[in-house]
Protein backbone atom coordinates (compact mmCIF):
# COMPACT_ATOMS: atom_id res chain seq x y z
CA UNK A 1 0.00 0.00 0.00
CA UNK A 2 1.26 3.47 -0.81
CA UNK A 3 2.07 5.59 2.22
CA UNK A 4 0.45 8.96 2.86
CA UNK A 5 3.77 10.78 2.54
CA UNK A 6 4.53 9.09 -0.76
CA UNK A 7 1.09 9.80 -2.10
CA UNK A 8 1.50 13.51 -1.28
CA UNK A 9 4.23 13.60 -3.97
CA UNK A 10 2.14 11.83 -6.61
CA UNK A 11 3.45 12.07 -10.16
CA UNK A 12 1.41 13.13 -13.18
CA UNK A 13 0.01 9.92 -14.67
CA UNK A 14 -1.69 11.62 -17.63
CA UNK A 15 -5.26 11.17 -16.40
CA UNK A 16 -7.73 13.72 -15.01
CA UNK A 17 -6.41 15.95 -12.22
CA UNK A 18 -8.48 18.71 -10.62
CA UNK A 19 -6.92 22.18 -10.45
CA UNK A 20 -7.03 23.65 -6.94
CA UNK A 21 -5.89 26.51 -4.76
CA UNK A 22 -3.29 25.93 -2.00
CA UNK A 23 -5.85 25.90 0.82
CA UNK A 24 -7.45 22.79 -0.66
CA UNK A 25 -4.44 20.82 0.62
CA UNK A 26 -5.13 22.04 4.15
CA UNK A 27 -8.81 21.14 3.77
CA UNK A 28 -7.91 17.55 2.86
CA UNK A 29 -5.68 17.36 5.94
CA UNK A 30 -8.51 18.61 8.16
CA UNK A 31 -10.90 16.06 6.64
CA UNK A 32 -8.30 13.40 7.46
CA UNK A 33 -8.30 14.46 11.12
CA UNK A 34 -12.09 14.22 11.32
CA UNK A 35 -12.12 10.75 9.76
CA UNK A 36 -9.43 9.53 12.15
CA UNK A 37 -11.27 10.95 15.17
CA UNK A 38 -14.55 9.35 14.09
CA UNK A 39 -13.08 5.91 13.53
CA UNK A 40 -10.95 6.01 16.67
CA UNK A 41 -13.91 6.89 18.86
CA UNK A 42 -16.17 4.23 17.41
CA UNK A 43 -13.53 1.60 18.06
CA UNK A 44 -12.77 2.68 21.61
CA UNK A 45 -16.30 2.73 23.04
CA UNK A 46 -17.72 -0.37 24.79
CA UNK A 47 -21.01 -1.86 23.62
CA UNK A 48 -22.92 -0.28 26.49
CA UNK A 49 -21.64 3.25 25.74
CA UNK A 50 -23.90 3.99 22.79
CA UNK A 51 -27.53 3.67 23.90
CA UNK A 52 -29.61 2.31 21.06
CA UNK A 53 -26.54 1.72 18.91
CA UNK A 54 -24.14 -0.56 20.75
CA UNK A 55 -20.62 -1.36 19.66
CA UNK A 56 -19.94 -0.64 15.97
CA UNK A 57 -19.01 -3.78 14.06
CA UNK A 58 -18.43 -2.27 10.61
CA UNK A 59 -17.39 1.18 9.42
CA UNK A 60 -18.17 2.36 5.89
CA UNK A 61 -16.65 5.44 4.27
CA UNK A 62 -18.62 7.29 1.57
CA UNK A 63 -17.47 10.25 -0.54
CA UNK A 64 -20.40 11.74 -2.48
CA UNK A 65 -18.19 13.91 -4.73
CA UNK A 66 -14.95 11.97 -5.10
CA UNK A 67 -13.49 13.61 -8.18
CA UNK A 68 -10.40 12.09 -9.75
CA UNK A 69 -8.59 11.51 -6.45
CA UNK A 70 -5.87 14.04 -7.22
CA UNK A 71 -5.51 17.83 -7.10
CA UNK A 72 -2.81 20.02 -8.57
CA UNK A 73 -1.67 23.58 -8.02
CA UNK A 74 -1.24 25.33 -11.34
CA UNK A 75 -0.75 23.43 -14.58
CA UNK A 76 -0.46 19.92 -13.13
CA UNK A 77 2.25 21.01 -10.69
CA UNK A 78 2.48 20.15 -7.00
CA UNK A 79 0.10 17.22 -7.31
CA UNK A 80 -1.50 16.05 -4.08
CA UNK A 81 -4.17 13.57 -3.09
CA UNK A 82 -7.83 14.30 -2.59
CA UNK A 83 -10.02 12.69 0.02
CA UNK A 84 -10.56 9.26 -1.65
CA UNK A 85 -6.89 8.38 -2.05
CA UNK A 86 -6.02 9.98 1.28
CA UNK A 87 -8.46 7.81 3.22
CA UNK A 88 -7.36 4.67 1.37
CA UNK A 89 -3.73 5.41 2.24
CA UNK A 90 -4.43 5.59 5.96
CA UNK A 91 -4.21 2.51 8.14
CA UNK A 92 -7.72 2.83 9.57
CA UNK A 93 -10.21 0.05 10.43
CA UNK A 94 -12.64 1.02 7.67
CA UNK A 95 -14.21 -2.06 6.13
CA UNK A 96 -15.49 -0.71 2.82
CA UNK A 97 -15.21 2.46 0.77
CA UNK A 98 -17.78 3.97 -1.60
CA UNK A 99 -16.72 6.70 -4.02
CA UNK A 100 -19.41 8.53 -5.98
CA UNK A 101 -18.75 10.83 -8.94
CA UNK A 102 -20.97 12.07 -11.76
CA UNK A 103 -18.17 13.01 -14.17
CA UNK A 104 -17.18 9.98 -16.27
CA UNK A 105 -13.59 11.07 -16.96
CA UNK A 106 -12.86 11.83 -13.31
CA UNK A 107 -14.37 8.56 -12.15
CA UNK A 108 -12.29 6.66 -14.72
CA UNK A 109 -9.11 8.33 -13.46
CA UNK A 110 -10.02 7.51 -9.86
CA UNK A 111 -10.72 3.89 -10.75
CA UNK A 112 -7.31 3.54 -12.42
CA UNK A 113 -5.55 5.00 -9.37
CA UNK A 114 -7.49 2.87 -6.91
CA UNK A 115 -6.76 -0.30 -8.90
CA UNK A 116 -3.07 0.57 -9.20
CA UNK A 117 -2.33 1.43 -5.60
CA UNK A 118 -5.16 0.02 -3.45
CA UNK A 119 -6.36 -3.13 -5.15
CA UNK A 120 -6.52 -4.94 -1.79
CA UNK A 121 -9.12 -2.50 -0.41
CA UNK A 122 -12.86 -3.11 -0.59
CA UNK A 123 -13.83 -0.21 -2.89
CA UNK A 124 -17.05 0.43 -4.79
CA UNK A 125 -17.19 3.22 -7.39
CA UNK A 126 -20.59 4.62 -8.37
CA UNK A 127 -21.24 6.98 -11.26
CA UNK A 128 -23.99 9.53 -10.85
CA UNK A 129 -25.34 12.35 -8.72
CA UNK A 130 -25.94 11.56 -5.03
CA UNK A 131 -29.73 11.77 -5.36
CA UNK A 132 -29.55 9.20 -8.17
CA UNK A 133 -27.49 6.76 -6.11
CA UNK A 134 -29.52 6.45 -2.91
CA UNK A 135 -31.15 3.14 -3.84
CA UNK A 136 -27.82 1.74 -4.99
CA UNK A 137 -26.22 2.81 -1.71
CA UNK A 138 -29.01 1.05 0.18
CA UNK A 139 -28.19 -2.17 -1.65
CA UNK A 140 -24.43 -1.98 -1.06
CA UNK A 141 -24.13 -0.60 2.48
CA UNK A 142 -25.11 -3.09 5.20
CA UNK A 143 -27.94 -2.17 7.55
CA UNK A 144 -28.00 -2.67 11.30
CA UNK A 145 -29.08 -6.04 12.59
CA UNK A 146 -29.77 -7.15 16.14
CA UNK A 147 -26.18 -8.10 16.89
CA UNK A 148 -24.38 -6.23 14.10
CA UNK A 149 -24.03 -2.45 13.97
CA UNK A 150 -22.83 -0.34 11.04
CA UNK A 151 -21.56 3.26 11.05
CA UNK A 152 -21.21 5.32 7.88
CA UNK A 153 -18.92 8.35 7.64
CA UNK A 154 -19.91 10.43 4.61
CA UNK A 155 -17.90 13.32 3.17
CA UNK A 156 -20.02 15.77 1.16
CA UNK A 157 -17.66 18.24 -0.52
CA UNK A 158 -18.90 19.34 -3.96
CA UNK A 159 -17.47 22.91 -3.75
CA UNK A 160 -20.91 24.09 -4.73
CA UNK A 161 -24.51 24.04 -3.54
CA UNK A 162 -25.26 21.13 -5.86
CA UNK A 163 -26.83 18.83 -3.31
CA UNK A 164 -30.36 19.01 -2.00
CA UNK A 165 -31.17 18.91 1.69
CA UNK A 166 -33.66 16.18 0.87
CA UNK A 167 -30.78 13.94 -0.26
CA UNK A 168 -28.82 14.56 2.94
CA UNK A 169 -31.92 13.91 5.04
CA UNK A 170 -32.65 10.63 3.26
CA UNK A 171 -29.07 9.48 3.79
CA UNK A 172 -29.21 10.51 7.46
CA UNK A 173 -32.21 8.21 7.84
CA UNK A 174 -29.92 5.41 6.63
CA UNK A 175 -27.61 6.13 9.59
CA UNK A 176 -25.04 8.29 7.80
CA UNK A 177 -22.82 10.72 9.70
CA UNK A 178 -21.68 13.70 7.61
CA UNK A 179 -18.64 15.89 7.24
CA UNK A 180 -19.60 18.92 5.16
CA UNK A 181 -17.08 21.62 4.22
CA UNK A 182 -19.22 24.68 3.53
CA UNK A 183 -17.21 25.77 0.52
CA UNK A 184 -18.43 27.18 -2.78
CA UNK A 185 -17.54 30.03 -5.13
CA UNK A 186 -18.34 33.30 -3.39
CA UNK A 187 -16.59 36.43 -4.59
CA UNK A 188 -17.18 39.76 -6.31
CA UNK A 189 -18.49 38.07 -9.46
CA UNK A 190 -20.45 35.23 -7.88
CA UNK A 191 -21.71 37.21 -4.90
CA UNK A 192 -24.64 36.90 -2.52
CA UNK A 193 -26.91 38.71 -4.99
CA UNK A 194 -26.15 36.06 -7.61
CA UNK A 195 -27.19 33.28 -5.22
CA UNK A 196 -30.31 35.08 -4.01
CA UNK A 197 -31.46 35.91 -7.54
CA UNK A 198 -30.12 33.69 -10.36
CA UNK A 199 -29.51 30.68 -8.09
CA UNK A 200 -32.45 31.12 -5.74
CA UNK A 201 -34.03 27.79 -6.65
CA UNK A 202 -30.78 25.93 -6.01
CA UNK A 203 -30.32 27.66 -2.64
CA UNK A 204 -33.86 26.67 -1.62
CA UNK A 205 -33.17 23.02 -2.42
CA UNK A 206 -29.83 23.18 -0.62
CA UNK A 207 -31.40 24.51 2.58
CA UNK A 208 -34.42 22.24 2.43
CA UNK A 209 -37.34 24.63 2.62
CA UNK A 210 -38.83 27.79 1.24
CA UNK A 211 -39.33 29.44 4.62
CA UNK A 212 -35.57 29.42 5.12
CA UNK A 213 -35.19 31.92 2.30
CA UNK A 214 -37.01 34.62 4.27
CA UNK A 215 -34.43 34.34 7.03
CA UNK A 216 -31.54 34.13 4.60
CA UNK A 217 -32.52 37.15 2.52
CA UNK A 218 -33.67 39.54 5.23
CA UNK A 219 -31.28 42.49 5.43
CA UNK A 220 -28.29 40.66 3.96
CA UNK A 221 -25.76 43.13 2.52
CA UNK A 222 -22.41 41.33 2.28
CA UNK A 223 -21.00 38.01 1.14
CA UNK A 224 -19.81 37.24 4.66
CA UNK A 225 -23.23 37.89 6.15
CA UNK A 226 -24.86 35.71 3.50
CA UNK A 227 -22.35 32.90 4.07
CA UNK A 228 -22.61 32.83 7.86
CA UNK A 229 -26.40 32.92 7.75
CA UNK A 230 -26.54 30.14 5.15
CA UNK A 231 -24.36 27.87 7.29
CA UNK A 232 -26.32 28.66 10.44
CA UNK A 233 -29.64 27.77 8.79
CA UNK A 234 -28.19 24.54 7.41
CA UNK A 235 -26.82 23.50 10.79
CA UNK A 236 -30.13 24.20 12.48
CA UNK A 237 -32.03 22.16 9.89
CA UNK A 238 -29.80 19.13 10.43
CA UNK A 239 -30.12 19.44 14.20
CA UNK A 240 -33.89 19.52 13.72
CA UNK A 241 -33.51 16.30 11.72
CA UNK A 242 -31.99 14.69 14.82
CA UNK A 243 -28.24 14.94 14.24
CA UNK A 244 -25.75 16.29 16.78
CA UNK A 245 -23.55 18.98 15.24
CA UNK A 246 -20.27 20.75 15.65
CA UNK A 247 -18.72 23.31 13.33
CA UNK A 248 -15.07 24.30 13.01
CA UNK A 249 -13.80 27.54 11.48
CA UNK A 250 -10.66 27.68 9.34
CA UNK A 251 -8.60 30.44 7.76
CA UNK A 252 -8.73 30.79 4.00
CA UNK A 253 -6.83 32.71 1.32
CA UNK A 254 -8.75 32.23 -1.90
CA UNK A 255 -9.68 33.97 -5.11
CA UNK A 256 -12.65 31.64 -5.50
CA UNK A 257 -14.02 32.11 -2.02
CA UNK A 258 -13.15 35.60 -0.84
CA UNK A 259 -13.83 35.25 2.88
CA UNK A 260 -11.52 35.37 5.93
CA UNK A 261 -12.64 31.93 7.13
CA UNK A 262 -14.74 28.96 6.07
CA UNK A 263 -16.62 26.35 8.09
CA UNK A 264 -16.62 22.57 8.23
CA UNK A 265 -19.63 20.92 9.85
CA UNK A 266 -19.77 17.46 11.43
CA UNK A 267 -23.21 15.90 11.94
CA UNK A 268 -23.81 12.53 13.56
CA UNK A 269 -25.90 10.31 15.77
CA UNK A 270 -22.93 8.04 16.60
CA UNK A 271 -20.24 10.38 17.95
CA UNK A 272 -20.85 13.42 20.13
CA UNK A 273 -19.69 16.89 19.11
CA UNK A 274 -17.62 17.26 22.29
CA UNK A 275 -15.76 14.05 21.51
CA UNK A 276 -14.94 15.21 17.98
CA UNK A 277 -13.76 18.59 19.23
CA UNK A 278 -11.49 16.96 21.78
CA UNK A 279 -9.81 14.71 19.22
CA UNK A 280 -9.66 16.97 16.16
CA UNK A 281 -8.55 20.28 17.65
CA UNK A 282 -5.04 19.27 18.86
CA UNK A 283 -4.03 18.22 15.34
CA UNK A 284 -4.98 21.36 13.42
CA UNK A 285 -2.02 23.54 14.50
CA UNK A 286 -4.19 26.35 15.76
CA UNK A 287 -5.95 26.90 12.44
CA UNK A 288 -9.31 25.89 13.86
CA UNK A 289 -11.98 27.25 16.15
CA UNK A 290 -15.07 25.33 17.17
CA UNK A 291 -18.39 27.15 17.09
CA UNK A 292 -20.77 24.48 18.37
CA UNK A 293 -24.33 25.85 18.62
CA UNK A 294 -23.12 29.44 19.10
CA UNK A 295 -24.48 31.03 15.96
Amino acid sequence: MMSVNHLAQFNDDGFEITAAEPWFKQKVQIIQEYITAFVTNLNRVPRQALPGNGKIDEIVFVDLFSGSGLYSLGARRDIFMGTPLMVLAQDLPIHRFVFCEQDTAQLKALKIRVNKYFREKNVMLMEGKPEELIEKLKLYIPTDRKDYKVAVFCVCDPFSLDISFDTIERLSQMGFSFLIPFTFALNKDLDYKFYLQQEKGKVKKYLGGYKDMDHLEKGVQTNLQFYERLVSIYENNLRTAGLMSTTSMHKIDSGLMELPTYYIGFFSRNVSNKTMQRDVEPHTRGNLKFLTNKR
